[in-house]
């Protein structure tokens, strides 16, 4: 696997909404550097779901990989969840964190911070791409139509349009 820089993960952005919104600022050398889309505190120890303000897509030949910030990790926040974006996905990314600072004090992370880089890799092999209930997560009719004509028109084979109609309508997290 090869990780895709900046200038060419641009273009997918371009092209597929790999990431969006995207914030040009946010583009680092190997990836790019999500944000969460609402204020929370974690007290010590408690763990709690953050969602990605950004959707995420990662095409069927790619897949992403998740890393926090240092400097939340330098206050004693830990991200907790499996660091692999499937291929295929589509959706908003739940952000499982906890607070273990030895401090034991509260770690506020506040909208729009940049909390988690992301960075996508080439990927061999036969497409599989992921096809969960967890497809178009955290998103709203409006965003899920944006993406199910895009997949259906950029890769037919693997997103035929009744498929992806069932994915939508079959996705677990929904926003109203």
């Amino acid at each position: 696997m090869t990780v895709i820089g900046a200038p060419l993960l641009k273009e997918m952005v371009g092209k597929y909404g790999c990431i969006y919104p995207s914030d040009d600022s946010a583009f680092d050398g190997d990836g790019y550097v999500l944000t969460v889309r609402e204020d929370r505190t974690l007290h010590y120890l408690e763990h709690r779901n953050m969602v990605s303000r950004e959707i995420v897509f990662t095409p069927p030949d790619t897949v992403a990989h998740l890393t926090s910030k240092s400097k939340f990790g330098r206050l004693g926040l830990s991200f907790l969840n499996s660091v692999k974006v499937h291929s295929g996905f589509v959706g908003r990314l739940a952000l499982e964190l906890v607070n273990l600072s030895n401090e034991r004090t509260p770690i506020t992370i506040s909208c729009g911070d940049p909390l988690i880089h992301i960075e996508f890799m080439r990927r061999e092999g036969p497409y599989e791409p992921y096809s969960g209930r967890y497809m178009f997560q955290f998103m709203n009719d409006q965003e899920t139509e944006r993406y199910a004509d895009m997949l259906s028109t950029n890769f037919p084979a693997l997103y035929p349009r009744e498929k992806v109609a069932q994915m939508r309508r079959e996705r677990l997290i929904r926003e109203e």
